[in-house]
């Protein structure tokens, strides 16, 4: 179907690139079209906002159109990608595996070193208290006031300092009062073993609430995941083991084993860096490698796709290059066997339609002369008709019928042998395409007279004038309006003109028999019959729509044809304003409007049928054949 594509003068189409855009959104910015009332009535995620995200959708694709294109046409480009996704997926599905692993074992034997050092550290602690409690003492009670309170203090400090001066940088050792309930950092802790003590640079204060409270209710060794807090006010994870002692005058405290694990991140680190290496070199050298292997796959394809183009473009000589003996050379060969036979095929072809064409054109011209004395002589016999018996006169009238067709078909045979052979020649000039119409109607009355039919001219009220070889034209509407009428049963025929958009149109409208589904696209081959029943009382050779195809060719225009059993049929002629320049649209529609008015009643129609569940087929049909009636009595009214 032609439609109405006439140019678009407001946009500026691929070229005006992103400047363009901005401008034209500063301007609807500044005039407030964008945010106006009226678009955005329903505020900004409403109907009425459309334009607005139309134009960033326009803005944001613009720029991805080129890639979307690549990624589209270029199947190597897509193997690869792939490859690299994949091979990032399985890298990175891997890596969580052995970071996960290696983060596993690093924290077993951390638990279990933490385990055995802090044992041995509380066993060592238990031993100092108990020979600190067995030793002398001064054996007065007014010694074990603030004194017995200082050298208790002092043990303890002389404890933690010996505990953790074995792992300095492993571990940090922190004691802390054993009654929760009271605070636990005093600020006289040199006056009682409930104050905080520290060795090494962890802070007291890292030391979980819960895990405090948990030595308290049971004195057994007890473990936390925690962060703890250096002295810098830095965090780090750390494993604390802590238990629930003795000192030296009996007193319970928390003694805890704070072990950080600074070397385990690093570990951890350093094994995460190298996967992340390995990783990145595994994708690459993936990417790499399915490139290659892909390339020697697609550049033969490529090869075979490029001399495939330069085959269909008439180069018939081009053959793929081959080397080795695997499937791609196999492909090669086999594609060049097939471009050699085709070659050979279509320059038998070639010459076999050389010689018909000449056989055609030979024969065309040789039949001229004995058709010139045949002529002759029925023209002296269609003379002297009148003293001949009734049935030799009717002899001589049927010859003189006869040889008018066969000069008719020599004469097409010659025009067609011309667009053969490329020999037909353009004479456009300016032509007012109303005088070519009215010539060819009042050709044509005398037939539709004999078949009862009218012919309407319509849209003659403006000029139509374009650049045409006016012979040829007029031609091809003789050609139509005659097959119009000669089809028509009787109707009338309708023929509108229209000019617009660089272009100028005819369409010559029948309400006849109508064509057949696939018989549009037919209509225009060589002696080609909707019905070969049918008699042809025009006297047609059957070329006339092939050589009417051919004149709208050679102007650069367009010849189509619609039709539809029972509703007649429309051809359609458009032609450009100007000889030489392309068409972009035509002024009127390929299919008729009263036929579109009367498909969007139908199917109006069948919508309320299934909407009230009344719809039945003999109904369907009966008010087609109403409608129909109807508008052949609208037509001719």
């Amino acid at each position: 179907m032609v439609r109405n594509t006439a140019p678009n003068r407001t946009g500026g189409g691929r070229g005006t690139g992103r400047k363009s855009d901005v401008s034209k959104f500063g301007r609807l910015w500044r005039s407030g079209v964008l945010f106006s009332d009226g678009l955005l009535p329903e505020g900004a995620t409403g109907p009425g906002a459309r334009p607005m995200v139309r134009f960033f959708v326009r803005w944001v694709r613009r720029p991805l159109l080129p890639v979307m294109r690549l990624w589209r046409r270029n199947i190597q480009l897509r193997v690869v990608v792939a490859t690299l996704l994949l091979s990032l997926g399985v890298v990175l599905l891997l890596g969580l595996v052995v970071i996960g692993q290696v983060r596993n074992g690093l924290l077993e034997a951390k638990e279990q070193t933490a385990q055995s050092q802090a044992s041995g550290g509380f066993a060592a602690a238990e031993r100092m208290a108990d020979s600190a409690g067995s030793g002398p003492s001064g054996g007065e009670d007014s010694i074990r006031g603030s004194r017995g309170a200082q050298n208790s203090g002092t043990w303890l400090t002389n404890l933690v300092e010996q505990l953790a001066s074995s792992g300095q940088g492993v571990y940090s050792v922190v004691a802390l009062g054993s009654d929760t309930s009271e605070a636990p950092f005093l600020g006289n802790s040199s006056l009682t073993t409930r104050g905080p003590r520290a060795g090494g640079d962890i802070r007291p204060e890292s030391i979980p609430a819960d895990l405090r409270k948990a030595l308290d209710d049971e004195p057994g060794p007890h473990r936390r995941y925690a962060r703890v807090y250096r002295q810098d006010s830095s965090r780090e994870p750390a494993l604390i083991v802590g238990k629930r002692l003795n000192d030296a005058r009996g007193n319970p405290f928390q003694l805890y084993y704070v072990f950080p694990f600074t070397q385990e991140e690093e570990s951890l680190s350093l094994v995460k860096g190298t996967l992340a290496t390995a990783g990145v070199f595994v994708v690459v050298l993936l990417g790499a490698i399915a490139w290659l292997v892909v390339r020697q796959v697609v550049t033969p394809v490529r090869m075979a796709a490029g001399i495939s183009e330069r085959l269909a473009a008439g180069r018939l000589q081009e053959r793929m290059k081959v080397t080795g003996e695997d499937d791609i050379a196999r492909l090669g060969e086999s594609f060049n066997k097939m471009a050699q036979n085709l070659q050979l095929k279509i320059q038998q072809l070639e010459e076999l339609s050389r010689m018909q064409r000449r056989f055609v054109s030979d024969v065309s011209h040789e039949l001229r002369t004995p058709l010139t004395t045949v002529r002759m002589a029925a023209d002296v016999i269609h003379e002297a008709r009148e003293d001949f018996d009734p049935v030799t006169a009717r002899s001589a009238e049927l010859l003189l019928g006869q040889l008018d067709r066969f000069e008719s078909l020599l004469a097409d045979l010659l025009e067609i042998s011309r667009f053969d052979a490329g020999a037909a020649n353009l004479e456009p000039s300016a032509v007012d395409l109303r005088d070519v119409v009215h010539r060819v109607v009042e050709g044509s009355e005398p037939l539709a007279e004999r078949k009862g039919s009218r012919i309407l001219v319509k849209g003659d009220e403006q000029p139509v004038v374009a650049e045409m070889d006016g012979r040829r034209i007029e031609r091809v509407l003789r050609n139509l309006v005659d097959n119009a009428v000669e089809h028509g049963e009787g109707r009338d025929v309708v023929v509108r003109l229209a000019t617009g958009g660089g272009a100028v149109a005819v369409a010559v409208r029948d309400y006849g028999v109508g064509l057949k589904e696939g018989e549009a696209e037919r209509v225009f081959n060589r002696f080609w019959r909707a019905d070969p029943a049918r008699a042809r009382t025009t006297g047609g050779t059957g070329l006339g729509l092939s050589i009417a195809l051919e004149d709208a060719r050679l102007h650069g225009g367009w010849l189509r044809a619609w039709g539809a059993p029972g509703d007649g049929s429309q051809f359609l002629l458009v032609l450009p304003c100007t000889a030489g320049e392309p068409l972009r649209g035509s002024p009127l529609r390929l299919e008729p409007e009263d036929s579109r008015r009367k498909r969007e009643r139908a199917r109006e129609r069948e919508r309320q049928a299934v909407a009230a569940g009344t719809a039945s087929a003999p109904a369907a049909d009966g008010s087609r054949n109403d409608e129909r009636a109807g508008h052949s009595g609208e037509e001719r009214g």
